[in-house]
């Protein structure tokens, strides 16, 4: 298959930060694109500001700053500073839904060749000299509905996980109420008197690469932050320290993570197995509890709000808003509703229940993932 330099066939133009922005449409405005678009509708702004607007033909990269690479297309709308657009010259050889897939496909590469040791930006030349392959303008068009609809496939995954989760936020709130307002004034306790003990893991170095057989894992704080238990964040250690009493993950324990952005600090997971051959790094505790007065469970789901949650990071500390650090002091000093130990059983038996119908959705999310990609792949090759 012919393959070319994309630049050859695009113009890239950085977008204007708009100076005036509103939440719902204006008189005179129209819409106004972030990097939090190219992902979802879900949080659309507007601007009267006059910029760089994009097409339904264009193509729209996050240019600079953490998501540097991201890419989407197919939306209209001014573009912000950190964005760019990539305007295609002739829509009869080039098609724009086809070359946003091949960026997506791309972005692994994109994102390690991006200058800047603090900011991230997308370098021009990368971009510029990728080999595009350049199939007829018809076949691009059959490639990218192929790809779009196994997109489609897995992004209703997605959102009937998102589902499950909307509805256990809305059973915690239904049976406890807001962990900070205590509107059913339940009996308030201090985290000191819940917690029996904090057990923190140790700072081992790893190798960037995931453990084979026999090899033991050292878990990375993204292993935590999502809110689940991610056991795939881990790195390998060739052979475990010794003169050290090693932490591993089991099932039900409740891990903390003590140090990340303010975005990102203080949040908790509940391990769902085992894991003899993974350990825990010293920025993340486990924490055990009196479970005659919190139920992990529980005491997981009221730290996932974000009122809480924030009444314990802005008590962490830092000299940089990159990386804050939450000490044990400060979470036993935590004070928080202890409702009857009953109902935070029968909510933990509601959780578990969630939790199976969302592990058999993770199963099929992680078949449409493996579809969606292997059919990327697949693409690009000229095998599709």
């Amino acid at each position: 298959m012919k393959k070319a330099d994309l630049g050859k066939y695009i113009s890239i133009i950085k977008g204007k930060k708009a100076n005036t922005v509103y939440y719902s449409p204006q008189k005179g405005t129209k819409r106004y694109l972030q990097i939090e678009d190219l992902r979802d509708n879900s949080q659309i702004k507007y601007t009267t500001d006059k910029g760089i607007e994009a097409t339904a033909n264009d193509v729209i990269i996050a240019w600079d700053g953490a998501n540097a690479g991201t890419v989407g297309f197919g939306i209209e709308g001014f573009i912000g500073s950190t964005l760019a657009l990539l305007r295609i010259k002739n829509v009869d050889l080039l098609n724009a839904a086809y070359v946003g897939r091949y960026l997506q496909s791309k972005f692994d590469f994109i994102r390690s060749n991006c200058s800047g040791a603090t900011i991230p930006h997308v370098r021009r030349d990368i971009l510029e000299e990728l080999q595009i392959p350049l199939p007829p303008i018809n076949e691009q068009k059959r490639i990218a509905t192929i790809l779009d609809k196994a997109d489609a496939i897995r992004q209703k995954r997605r959102e009937s996980l998102r589902l499950a989760d909307e509805f256990l936020r809305a059973t915690f709130l239904d049976m406890f109420g807001d962990p900070v307002t205590n509107p059913k004034g339940w009996e308030k306790v201090f985290l000191r008197d819940a917690i029996l003990d904090i057990i923190s893991g140790w700072s081992i170095k790893g190798e960037s690469r995931k453990k084979r057989r026999g090899e033991l894992g050292i878990l990375k704080v993204s292993a935590v932050t999502s809110g689940y238990f991610k056991p795939q964040e881990h790195k390998t250690i060739s052979e475990p320290p010794t003169g050290r009493n090693l932490i591993h993950p089991e099932k039900d324990d409740l891990l903390f993570s003590r140090a990340n952005t303010r975005e990102l600090v203080a949040a908790t997971c509940i391990v769902n197995q085992n894991y003899p051959d993974l350990l825990l790094p010293d920025k993340l505790w486990k924490l055990i509890f009196n479970e005659d007065l919190i139920d992990p469970y529980f005491f997981h789901a009221a730290l996932s709000n974000n009122r809480l949650r924030s009444e314990l990071t802005k008590t962490a500390t830092g000299t940089s808003g990159s990386m804050l650090n939450v000490s044990m002091e400060k979470l036993r000093n935590l004070l928080i509703p202890a409702p009857p130990i009953t109902i935070q059983r029968k909510f933990r038996e509601i959780y578990s229940r969630i939790e199976s119908t969302k592990n058999q959705s993770n199963h099929s999310l992680s078949y449409a993932e493996n579809l969606f990609n292997s059919l990327t792949q697949r693409a690009f090759k000229g095998e599709l």
